[in-house]
């Protein structure tokens, strides 16, 4: 056993496929007692960028740093002027018709330029009165209004008041372009390492729980495709006879309908109100056993002649015995790894039944399959651009797949002669 455990851990597939499983595996188990709020709790609205949330509220109650950097009104005035803006100032500066705008676009390096043109061309009393193309509106002209006041402001380090209260007694504070807070200091602040979904949940919580959740269908759903196949496969390959015939033919009724169409079939007639995890991973398991059962049927027929199974037989060993005893451990090898690709394929299955809106109830707990499905109900693909909200599932779950199956490929190299070195 100790010579087999070390040439498993020898194999340099198995070692790395085994690391990232572990790493994987690790994360799930560590990561809950460092963040404890339920991964389904939606903390705001809409799809929230990775970054750290810092509560202004609390930010003003927070004391205060006087800093000088150098670069804080250039960086603050690019950040107040977003793409937009900056499109806005070039349709004006162009529709009035008599500025060189050679050289000037959305960049940051043209920027100062832009605003000097900016702040040469725009006259509020003369744009009120001018009827330019593009900006004869009065909602037009406020838009220009609002922008050179934002421009204004940006520039000329202006200071900010903070109101507390309604009542004529409100306490006003001062707020200096030069002040500064710690963010550990600020009461409520958060950091979201990869965002919130579009339900405002942590991505990175529901994440890691999701693996869990996926991790436990799928060790559900191949340790029951993995206990089927073996007792189909080594009855009907030891016995023989008219129990063989039955098994396989029950086995070639599965085969020429396609798996996942079975699957769907299956799920959908549950229902969603009894659609949970349990559930799903016996619905994986129950219809993915077949290609165990062939494969270890065809190991059985190989060794059931045998001289010591033969020799069993005339010692009146029972059909368990011989079968638990002489035969099996000569398989327990190619056993595991068709649990551990059943494992891998459970992830799978579920995933796609998940991205086809027949997963587990949504409102329990989150799976890397409905992540994926939520993402794509509420334009994370598409619309919002939202990559924190599907990337990381689609690399989680292609990194368990690569794990398993090179943990899969290292033992294949280990027991199988013919590809040993």
């Amino acid at each position: 056993m100790k010579s087999t455990l070390r040439n498993v851990f020898h194999s340099p597939r198995f070692l790395v496929g085994f690391i990232i499983f572990m790493i994987i595996l690790l994360t799930v188990l560590i990561y809950p007692y460092f963040v404890t709020r339920d991964p389904l709790l939606s903390l705001g609205k809409g799809f929230l960028a990775p970054g750290t949330y810092v509560s202004v509220y609390d930010a003003n109650n927070a004391q205060t740093y006087r800093v000088e950097l150098p670069e804080a009104d250039a960086n603050r005035l690019e950040a107040s002027l977003p793409a937009s803006d900056r499109i806005t100032m070039i349709e004006f500066l162009t529709a009035k018709g008599d500025v060189d705008l050679t050289g000037i676009d959305t960049s940051n390096e043209t920027l100062d330029d832009l605003i000097t043109l900016w702040n040469e061309n725009y006259d509020e009393q003369v744009v009120r009165k001018a009827k330019y193309p593009g900006f004869s509106t009065m909602a037009q002209r406020n838009i220009l209004k609002r922008l050179d006041r934002r421009i204004n402001a940006s520039s000329s380090g202006l200071t900010m008041t903070v109101t507390r209260g309604d009542d004529e007694d409100a306490a006003v504070t001062t707020v200096n372009g030069s002040d500064y807070v710690k963010v550990d200091e600020v009461s409520n602040a958060i950091t979201l390492p990869l965002g919130t979904d579009n339900f405002g949940r942590d991505t990175l919580t529901e994440l890691v729980k999701a693996t869990g959740v996926s991790l436990i269908i799928g060790l559900i759903a191949g340790t029951v495709a993995t206990l089927l196949g073996l007792t189909v496969g080594l009855l009907a390959g030891y016995v023989g006879g008219w129990l063989d015939d039955v098994l396989m033919f029950i086995a070639n009724l599965f085969t020429v309908i396609p798996g996942f169409v079975l699957l769907i079939l299956i799920y959908f007639s549950i229902g969603q109100a009894a659609r949970g995890i349990t559930t799903c991973a016996l619905v994986i398991g129950c219809t993915s056993w077949v290609w165990t059962a062939r494969s270890v049927r065809s190991q059985v027929i190989s060794l059931r002649n045998r001289d010591h199974v033969n020799l069993s037989k005339l010692s009146g060993h029972s059909l368990f015995r011989i079968v638990t005893t002489d035969i099996l451990p000569y398989i327990a090898s190619y056993v595991v790894m068709a649990f551990i690709l059943q494992v891998s394929s459970g992830i799978l299955a579920e995933a796609q039944l998940s991205l086809l809106g027949l997963g587990p109830r949504t409102t329990d707990v989150p799976t890397l399959g409905l992540m994926m499905n939520w993402a794509k109900l509420f334009g994370a693909y598409t619309s919002s651009n939202a990559w924190w909200a599907y990337f990381p599932v689609i690399l989680v779950i292609a990194l368990i797949s690569f794990s398993l199956n090179l943990m899969n490929t290292g033992l294949d190299q280990v027991f199988n002669p013919t590809l040993r070195d």
